[in-house]
């Protein structure tokens, strides 16, 4: 599995919550992140129109799609909650503040979400809250499963909404 540890080393990180200075910022999203403008023929039911998300991830988002379709799952798809967003882990943010605070970057690092590097997204998270029993039905995770994707559902903390790359390309 993914960690914030493997993005750290293929993407590094742009995001110092401390500084003014956005040209980091701007040289992580202009190398890595990308608006991936959905083929219309894909915009169906809760499929979004646009994601911004990682390039990493166009390919297996796409797929996980595909899959929905061709499989006569879309309707399970009730809503797509996103995809990038630097922050840390839900539930981690003291703990990743003072790894800040001490300097411990590694642990900081260790503490982000894979939403911080746009690697994974969440679905139906109204249904699926973290630490809850997942609803998503096995035929549509195993879509996202076969496209490349690890998924919350198999934590040892329950996140059924979220959907990770299973491997940095």
């Amino acid at each position: 599995m993914i960690s914030g540890k493997d993005c750290f080393e293929k993407y590094g990180f742009g995001y110092d919550i401390e500084s003014t200075d956005l040209n980091e910022q701007l040289q992580f999203e202009r190398k890595y992140m990308t608006l991936y403008d959905i083929p219309t023929a894909m915009e169906i039911g809760a499929i979004p129109k646009r994601v911004y998300c990682n390039k990493d991830l166009v390919k297996p988002l796409d797929d996980g799609f595909k899959h929905l379709i061709e499989r006569n799952l879309i309707d399970e798809l009730k809503t797509y909650d996103g995809c990038f967003n630097p922050r840390p882990i839900r539930g981690y943010y003291t703990r990743f503040n003072e790894a800040i605070k001490n300097n411990d970057i590694d642990e900081a690092i260790r503490l982000l979400s894979l939403h911080t590097w746009g690697i994974a997204v969440d679905v139906n998270s109204a249904w699926n809250r973290l630490g809850k029993t997942p609803t998503l039905t096995e035929d549509f995770v195993q879509c996202f499963l076969d496209a490349g994707f690890d998924w919350g559902g198999n934590f040892k903390r329950f996140d059924g909404m979220h959907f990770q790359l299973a491997k940095i390309i």
